[in-house]
């Protein structure tokens, strides 16, 4: 009856010793806790290149060049050129 009730005891004191850590605002400030912050830290990196690159493709996509323009060329500078 000892052995159970001390069982008992352990497993209330690890759950108060647990709960007590989570509610610990040293946990979750951000200044604090490197491990929360740097992933905050990557996914916000990744965020912005990633914005940053779909934003340069748009910037080439809308200033593409529109193709060939038809362009009148004289006919004594061709490669056979036909003279008057």
């Amino acid at each position: 009856m000892n052995y159970a009730g001390r069982t008992l005891f352990l497993h209330a004191r690890s759950y108060t010793m647990h709960s007590e850590d989570i509610n610990k605002p040293e946990r979750t400030d951000f200044g604090r806790n490197w491990v929360s912050s740097s992933r905050f830290l990557f996914h916000v990196q990744l965020f912005a290149f990633v914005a940053f690159v779909m934003g340069g493709c748009y910037g080439l996509y809308s200033m593409r060049y529109p193709g060939k323009p038809k362009v009148e060329v004289p006919e004594n500078t061709l490669y056979t050129p036909k003279y008057k």
